[in-house]
């Protein structure tokens, strides 16, 4: 059984087409995947930064404030953004501290919010 030449050059034109429209569904979701990696790194930064900010606090005579430590602890990237809220009860402090999530997909910097975790500490 012959084939017939033109009928083979026009599938392999065919597979090109389907696969330049195959390519923004895989950068959409390649860019999804980024953002979530992102956002999880923010969170985690922002545990971070909690923490140092309530073990300073803690401290009778700390070096510096608590955001600072709680700034410094962190990715400079996400510490210009960040903000930290303490509560002060009995023998104990905590710091909360919100750090913005940024955004890789372009249009869209406030589409994520913040990132907000808490941590405690002893005072001495």
């Amino acid at each position: 059984m012959k084939r017939n030449p033109r009928t083979g050059r026009r599938e392999r034109g065919q597979v090109a087409i389907e696969y330049m429209g195959f390519i923004p569904l895989l950068l959409i979701v390649g860019l999804c995947a980024i953002q979530l990696g992102v956002a999880a790194y923010a969170a985690n930064q922002a545990g971070t930064a909690a923490r140092a900010a309530a073990r300073t606090a803690g401290h009778d005579r700390p070096e510096s404030s608590p955001e600072d430590a709680g700034r410094r602890a962190i990715s400079g990237w996400l510490a210009d953004e960040s903000t930290f809220t303490p509560r002060w009860g009995g023998d104990e402090v905590t710091y909360t501290a919100r750090v913005k999530v940024p955004s890789v997909i372009p249009g869209m910097e406030d589409a994520f919010g913040w990132a907000e975790r808490s941590s405690t500490m002893p005072r001495d």
